[in-house]
Order: structure tokens, then C-alpha cells, then sequence
């Protein structure tokens, strides 16, 4: 199951979109509490491979597609803590630390210990931290679980998914080896294969097991209906009377179980999300895309041409010809965009799979196992979307403050800095925190003291304006740097991450 790590206002581990310096608040007081407080966590395995998904800004450094670890072990009083800044990935950091294991998970407490003022770069145990040579109002010290003044055991505390999954796969290929029933062995592989998913392999993250097995029930019910009709309109004729049981083992049950662990088997292709902007951003993404499209439209000309010579091939153009007046009506509609996940993939290629071959056991068991996955993990997300929901915690694209060259004093530093029109006021990081909010003023003198002895700080701005939501903060600059010796480095330009 996942986890939510409860004092930074999101389980934003779970979807990926973290709350942003702005909408933590002036000083990061929507975001306490900073120290004081422990809270326990149960991780799932896997849960070091979690990656940011936008672009994320620590000092002067930004990452995508990296987990986000900051800080690691550190020197103190003679002994060595896990001192990590309080963004991190609360489960990533503990296998950085190496208080859990990647592969099984585990149980760790979290310990709030407020404002640290360094968070070194350490590699280890696959991860390399990112470094902040600056002070950061949370952070926190990882330690195992303890319960009963006695450490959890690792067997307690690990991650049950691989056990369930020896029981589901056994008890799918048995099935699938002695029925000779394509309704009794569809039914009972879709349901098993939803559980394990839904449960255990991809589950949606939660604070509780019970919101876990809630949010499952919700999602069973609309996607056996919608599995019945890919059963009548697909399977069946694709499996009835077949009696190669060794065959519809190994191609239709095996590729559907490498469907439904996509996020494992198919983790290691570079298109997380298929949207413009995801595509464009990651690295590797277009060059995957092709590839599969190439893969796409060889097994299409293939599956036509069997169709054709069964005499079938004009009635299933006809289905594509019609699904593809459909995704063109809804790429008309305003303000919405077109959203094709991955079930909905499923969805469209599963016609094609409707003949018995050996190719299309396979094609067909894996487009399967993609909708239950889909579905389980993610339940039946809308095919339109808005800008705002596809953007989720993505960079803006407006106009970004001129700063000039800063004045040095000391320890004081000072910025002037003007308004453009269109916006409300301007917004100023320091240190990735929010320390300023000015509004509605033409100029603007923003000044700032070092807090903590000669150390380096990081300077980022942003517009921000009013919608009907209320204040909403644009993009931020690239980070200035306040060095320790007191030289300013001025930002780069472009945007840095929100």
C-alpha cells in the first residue's frame, strides 16, 4: 500500500504533485508543523524507483524524472544521522538510507526536526541525493520502526505483493491449463488479476488498507461490466474451443500478467504519461514513441491482412473508421484536450485481436492485462481533460521578473524589482521558501539578512495573479546565488521549476 507523508499537506507521493513553496505559504506556514512531531510509515516495495514528474527546483538545481531525495547521512556529535530536507521522498530516502529495502519495502519513523542548515549529496544504495548547501526550515531523521521498545521485524514489515502474486499466477496458470471453459477461465483470471493489482501489485496510494480495499470495491464493479462486453465482443472468439492449453498458458495468461505489472515489466520505457508535454520533456520519450508506433502499425498490417483472409478485413475498417471519427470529434471540442491513457489504448487495439492466431493470443492477453491495470490503479480517468488538470504541477509559460544585479551590504542584500501589467504581485524565494509577497506595487524593494552565519543562499522570483481560486503564482526564475563570501551570481535565464 502507499503512504502519505502527512506534514507537508499532500499525499504527494502518491500522485506525483507536490505542494509548491507558493502554496505552502509566507515562511512555509501552511506546511507545519517543523519539528516536534513523529509519524510512522509503512512503505510499499519499490517505492525508491518514485520519480518526480515535473520539472523540481532545489537551490540552484533542477531535476526531472529523478526521485527526489535531498540530504542523506550526516555527521553529528561524533555519530552519523539520516538528516533528509523535509521534501523528500519520504519512503525514497529510507532505501537511500538504507533503513528499508527497495525490494520488499518495510516499516521507518520520521522524525520532524526543523531548520538544518546543510543537506549533503550522498550515493548510495542506488540513489544519489540531491546536495543544498543552505539552511531548510524541515527536515527530518529516519530510523526503523519501533514498536513495543523493540525494532519491527523486516518480515513484518515487508511488502506482502510478491507472495500474493506466486499465489495469483499460480492459481491463474493452473486454471488456464485444466479449463477448457473461456468464460470460467476469462472471469476468474480478470478478477484475480484486478485484486492483485487493486491490492497489492499497483495499488492506489492511501493512508489506510481499508482506503485501499475501498477504493478497489469502488473500481470493480463499472470494470467487470466493462469486462463482460470485452469478453463477448473479443475474447470469446478469440479462445472458445481453443484447446491448446500449453499455448493459451504461455501467450494469452503470460502477456496478460505482463500487462497487468506494467508498472514493473514496462517501467523502464521513457513515456510516463502520453501527453504533448511529457512527450517533449523526457528524455528518450520521442524516440520511444516512434518505436512503438513502428511496433503498432507492423502488428496492425499483419492482424489486417489475416482479416483479410478470413473475408473480415471491410467490417473492421469500418470499426476503426468509426472509433477514429470519434477521437477526432472530441479533439474539436474547446478548452478540453485528449487525454488517451492507457486503458483507453487497450480499449481501441482490442478489436484487432478478434481471431484465433497465435499472435493475437498474445496481443489480446496483453491489452487486457493493460485495461485491468489501468483501471485498478487508476480507475476510469476521462479521456477529456482540462489544460489546468494535464499542467497538474508542470511549469507555466509566463512572463518571468527582470531582476538586476542586486546591491550587496554586508549582510543585506537588496533587489529592485517592477511589476508587469496583467498581474496582482510578485513573489520571492529564499532558500526554496516563500519569504515575500508584494502586492500590487509598480516598484518593488525587497530586502534580505542572512539568517544563518556566511552561508550560500538562492534567490527566485515569480509573478503571481488572482483567479477565481484566489492567488496563484506563475513560474519562477532561475536561482541567483548569494555566495558564502558574499559575491552574487546572477540567475540564468528562463524559468526554474513552480
Amino acid at each position: 500500500m502507499g503512504v502519505c507523508f502527512i506534514p507537508l499537506c499532500d499525499c504527494f507521493e502518491a500522485n506525483q504533485s507536490r505542494p509548491n513553496a507558493f502554496s505552502c505559504g509566507r515562511d512555509g506556514d501552511q506546511c507545519r508543523p517543523f519539528d516536534n512531531q513523529t509519524y510512522n510509515f509503512r512503505c510499499p516495495a519499490s517505492c525508491g524507483n518514485t520519480q518526480v514528474l515535473n520539472p523540481y527546483t532545489v537551490g540552484a538545481t533542477t531535476i526531472n524524472y529523478h526521485t527526489l531525495v535531498v540530504g542523506g547521512p550526516t555527521e553529528k556529535e561524533g555519530t552519523y544521522e539520516n538528516i533528509y530536507r523535509g521534501d523528500s521522498f519520504v519512503c525514497s530516502a529510507a532505501v537511500h538510507a538504507g533503513i528499508i529495502s527497495n525490494k520488499d519495502g518495510g516499516c521507518l519513523t520520521a522524525s520532524l526536526i526543523g531548520t538544518q542548515p546543510n543537506f549533503p549529496s550522498v550515493t548510495q544504495n542506488g540513489i544519489t541525493s540531491i546536495g543544498f548547501n543552505s539552511s531548510f526550515p524541515l527536515a527530518m531523521t529516519l530510523k526503523k520502526r519501533s514498536e513495543g521498545g523493540k525494532q519491527s521485524s523486516s518480515a513484518a514489515c515487508s511488502d506482502p505483493q510478491w507472495r500474493a502474486l506466486g499465489v495469483s499466477v499460480t492459481f491463474t496458470s493452473i486454471l488456464s491449463l485444466f479449463t477448457t471453459s473461456s468464460a470460467l477461465f476469462y472471469c476468474a483470471t480478470f478478477v484475480s488479476t484486478f485484486f492483485q493489482t487493486a491490492l497489492a501489485s499497483d495499488a492506489p496510494y492511501s493512508a489506510t488498507f481499508d482506503g485501499v480495499v475501498s477504493t478497489a470495491m469502488s473500481r470493480l464493479l463499472p470494470a467487470v461490466f466493462v469486462g463482460l462486453i470485452i469478453y463477448f465482443y473479443c475474447v470469446r472468439y478469440t479462445l472458445r474451443r481453443l484447446r491448446a492449453q500449453v499455448e493459451k498458458t504461455v501467450l494469452w495468461l503470460g502477456a496478460c500478467w505482463v500487462g497487468v505489472l506494467s508498472n514493473y515489466t514496462l517501467e523502464k520505457i521513457p513515456l510516463q504519461r502520453l501527453t504533448p508535454h511529457d512527450i517533449k520533456q523526457q528524455p528518450g520519450a520521442i524516440v520511444a514513441l516512434v518505436f512503438i508506433v513502428l511496433i503498432l502499425v507492423t502488428i496492425s498490417c499483419l492482424q489486417a491482412w489475416t482479416f483479410r483472409n478470413e473475408g473480415r478485413l471491410a467490417r473492421y475498417l469500418g470499426i476503426y473508421a468509426l472509433l477514429g471519427t470519434f477521437v477526432l470529434l472530441l479533439l474539436a471540442i474547446p478548452r478540453l484536450n485528449l487525454r488517451i491513457h492507457h486503458y483507453i489504448l487497450a480499449l481501441l487495439l482490442l478489436p484487432m485481436t478478434k481471431i484465433q492466431t497465435r499472435p493475437s493470443l498474445l496481443y489480446q492477453g496483453l491489452l487486457v492485462g493493460l485495461f485491468i491495470n489501468g483501471i485498478a490503479r487508476w480507475g476510469f480517468a476521462s479521456i477529456l481533460q482540462t489544460s489546468a488538470e494535464l499542467q497538474g504541477d508542470a511549469r507555466f509559460t509566463n512572463a518571468l521578473p527582470i531582476i538586476t544585479t542586486p546591491t550587496v551590504s554586508g549582510n543585506n542584500i537588496t533587489f529592485s524589482i517592477g511589476l508587469e501589467d496583467g498581474y496582482n504581485g510578485l513573489s520571492a524565494l529564499v532558500n526554496d521558501v516563500e519569504r515575500f509577497r508584494v502586492f500590487g506595487q509598480s516598484n518593488n524593494t525587497i530586502s534580505w539578512m542572512k539568517q544563518v552565519g556566511d552561508t550560500t543562499e538562492y534567490f527566485r522570483f515569480a509573478y503571481f495573479k488572482y483567479d477565481s481560486f484566489g492567488a496563484a503564482a506563475q513560474v519562477y526564475t532561475q536561482a541567483g546565488i548569494w555566495n558564502d563570501d558574499g559575491s552574487w551570481t546572477h540567475m540564468p535565464p528562463g524559468p526554474s521549476s513552480n
